[in-house]
């Protein structure tokens, strides 16, 4: 929801109610009823709604402020784990030209990222650089090219890319496992694990932990001598795996 809390606190905002929580929204079909309820869909989590609402309050607006309440959309579709929506939402927003500094960086990073899953590399990777131009100082950023660059199948670029985000964010579960998966690309296995220990203890409740855990369950397991005489012909050296007789 990286787009959310920029778009909400913008000026003009095209969602006068950003502490939706704090409000009763009316129900209704005006802009205010459904910015109000799109801002308290997105608290609870539920974007595929919160994304609607915003395309259907953008269709009630003009200028900067639909293209705000359709960059927002768009980031919530991706939220909501549809790419194909939220691409076209986007696109529908960069069109409009009233996007500037920051929110035209994170809209073209959701672009960027609706490409990415959409397998378009090519042009997943030409939207981080425009990004970079406005939202360099964002660690999602430098996040995101990293993973493109594995994707890419250009490592030195991950390597350099996570590094920058490390820098950000040095705390940050995502950025930690993230920098995991660069490590285990480049084949390295022990900083792989430091990592993902890491991401492990920074998020050791949530999902980022978790996926952390697993993919540390993937690593190779150390040797030890009880794991050599597994490895043996002759099976777990108590006798042979197969007597002949």
């Amino acid at each position: 929801m990286i787009l959310v809390a920029a778009l909400f606190a913008a000026s003009p905002a095209p969602l006068p109610y950003p502490n939706a929580s704090a409000v009763a929204c009316a129900v209704n079909e005006t802009v205010d009823s459904l910015s109000c309820r799109a801002a308290q869909a997105a608290r609870d989590n539920r974007p595929a709604e919160s994304a609607s609402l915003l395309e259907q309050a953008a269709a009630g607006l003009a200028g900067v402020r639909r293209d705000q309440a359709l960059a927002a959309a768009g980031n919530m579709w991706i939220a909501a784990g549809d790419g194909k929506k939220a691409a076209a939402t986007l696109d529908k927003a960069l069109a409009g030209g009233t996007l500037s500094g920051t929110q035209l960086g994170l809209a073209q990073l959701d672009r960027a990222r609706a490409a990415e899953e959409a397998g378009d590399l090519k042009a997943a990777r030409a939207l981080v650089t425009k990004a970079a131009e406005t939202v360099s100082a964002d660690p999602f950023l430098w996040y995101f090219s990293a993973a493109l660059a594995i994707r890419e199948d250009n490592i030195p670029l991950a390597r350099a890319t996570i590094n920058r985000a490390l820098t950000m964010a040095p705390g940050s579960a995502l950025v930690l496992f993230e920098a995991g998966h660069v490590s285990k690309a480049a084949g390295d296995d022990k900083e792989a694990r430091n990592y993902w220990e890491k991401a492990v203890a920074a998020d050791p409740a949530g999902s980022t932990g978790a996926a952390a855990r697993d993919a540390l369950s993937m690593l190779d397991v150390p040797l030890t001598v009880t794991n050599e005489v597994a490895k043996r012909p002759d099976g777990d050296g108590e006798g042979p795996a197969d007597p002949q007789p």
